[in-house]
């Protein structure tokens, strides 16, 4: 365990690594296919058709300049 100087605390990024295991071991592929369509949902409610124009824009060119290098 990651402790930090005041007084032997774990850090936030360890507590953050270790909840994500103990999640990992008590849940199966449908529960993260479930809580990632939930969100998927709640985004398509919250932004419109230029959101997703946008960011697709982006990904296209994360994934260009990769091809290029």
């Amino acid at each position: 365990m990651t402790t930090n100087k005041n007084n032997d605390k774990m850090s936030r990024e360890e507590a953050r690594r270790m909840g994500g295991k103990a999640t990992s071991k008590n849940h199966d592929k449908e529960f993260y296919q479930e809580i990632g369509e939930k969100g998927g949902e709640t985004t398509a409610k919250n932004h419109d058709k230029e959101f997703y124009q946008e960011i697709g824009e982006k990904g296209g060119k994360s994934t260009n300049n990769r091809d290029n290098d």
